[in-house]
């Protein structure tokens, strides 16, 4: 740094203008911005707090179903989290405003008027300086001329008094003008610590913040995860609710004798099924067996409602086709080479021509006879023109049950 007292006296006057015309009208608008800081913070909160909110509602509505209530629990757990951490973020802010914005405020308005008057009177005190400098110069000039003629040494005595008065005003004025300099750069220097100091706080209290919210979001939230990562868990008193209802509409077809021994003989499985691949139904050879036979089952068929070709003409003619009875089949069915019989695979949907169940046998589309044991009723699902399930990605992975008071299928 140069030591000419005008350069020094330049960097003086620039630190005083610098804090006077920038640093003072800058913490006027970080005033305003930080007033706008808390609001946006003030209304997040308080948003936040109508979200958690709906969140707790949601979780009360949930609490009383059967499979979801620990869900819903889980839901109000989270929302009373997060009022938590909104409650500390917004006293956060109330000591934001407190220890920085306000006192910002209450300083810059104090330091415009402190900071004027002192630049002030340093600029007059330097100019007084200055000007009792320059007199004592020109004394000494005047004095020189005097001293150089006839009377020289009469001028001699004052010339010595004029050139230790102006040493002495030199000095003075470099020490009023190096301690101005430092008194300058000191008062830029406090201004610039207070600010950092008072955001070093306000940071502290967000990193306190921060790690207290945390504490309080990561506490439980193991537990949380825990209660949602399986979607098919069921509790098992619901799932014993489920397979007590597991029992035969009053339209479902019987099984036949036949199966129901084969039941009876496998009863461990829920669901019993032919083994694979499939074969020739046990029940074909009875159109096989004596003509006898054969023709007193068709008589007893023909008798009722006027005989096969009547029911058929009433189911192909007076019923309309989309009011048929239809059932869907749980195992798959071979006639064999019998062609009075209809043959299926598991899965099948088959429209009834005769409603009627005929000694565990049913007559379906395509003129075949079947055993009604082989397939349950089917209703057609229902149309939704809304649009599709949004959860129709959690896959429910099929639920067993040891329940034996369940019915057998």
């Amino acid at each position: 740094m140069s030591r000419d007292p005008e350069e020094v006296n330049k960097l003086t006057e620039s630190t005083y203008k610098n804090v006077m015309e920038q640093f003072n009208p800058g913490l006027r608008n970080l005033i305003n911005l930080g007033k706008s800081y808390e609001k946006a913070v003030s209304a997040m909160v308080l948003a936040g707090k109508q979200y958690f909110d709906a969140v707790s509602k949601i979780g009360e509505n949930v609490a009383v179903s059967p499979v979801s209530r620990e869900l819903g629990v889980v839901l109000m757990e989270i929302s009373d989290v997060h009022r938590k951490v909104n409650v500390e973020l917004e006293e956060n802010f109330r000591r934001f405003h407190r220890e920085v914005i306000a006192e910002l405020e209450r300083k810059t308005d104090m330091d415009v008027k402190y900071m004027t008057a002192t630049f002030k009177r340093y600029q007059t005190e330097h100019k007084m300086k200055q000007d009792s400098l320059e007199r004592s110069q020109s004394d000494l000039k005047k004095l020189k001329r005097k001293s150089q003629g006839k009377n020289a040494s009469k001028y001699e005595s004052k010339e010595n008094e004029c050139l230790e008065t102006l040493t002495h005003r030199q000095i003075g004025m470099q020490k009023f003008i190096a301690d101005g300099c430092r008194e300058a750069l000191l008062e830029e220097k406090r201004r610039f610590c207070f600010l950092v100091d008072k955001h070093c706080i306000f940071s502290f209290q967000i990193a306190a913040f921060h790690d207290k919210a945390r504490e309080l979001l990561t506490e439980n939230l193991t537990s949380w995860q825990d209660k949602c990562s399986d979607a098919s868990n069921v509790p098992e008193s619901v799932i014993s609710m489920i397979e007590g209802l597991r029992t035969p509409v009053s339209n479902t077809p019987q099984a036949s004798p036949s199966l129901q021994r084969y039941n009876r003989a496998n009863s461990d499985a829920m669901f019993p099924a032919p083994p694979a691949p499939p074969q020739t139904s046990p029940l074909a050879n009875m159109f096989n067996q004596e003509s006898s036979r054969r023709e007193e089952r068709e008589s007893v068929y023909n008798n009722e409602d006027n005989g096969l070709s009547r029911s058929v003409s009433m189911a192909t003619g007076l019923n309309h086709i989309d009011k048929r009875p239809k059932v869907r089949t749980i195992f798959p069915h071979k006639s064999g080479n019998n062609s009075t019989l209809l043959s299926f695979e598991e899965g099948d949907v088959i429209t009834l021509l005769i409603p009627d169940e005929r000694d565990g046998w049913l007559y379906g589309e395509l003129r075949g006879w079947f055993p009604s044991s082989y397939c349950r009723a089917y209703t057609e699902p229902a149309v939704n023109n809304r649009g599709g399930n949004p959860f129709a990605t959690v896959k429910l992975r099929p639920t067993v049950t040891n329940d034996r008071s369940a019915p057998v299928i």
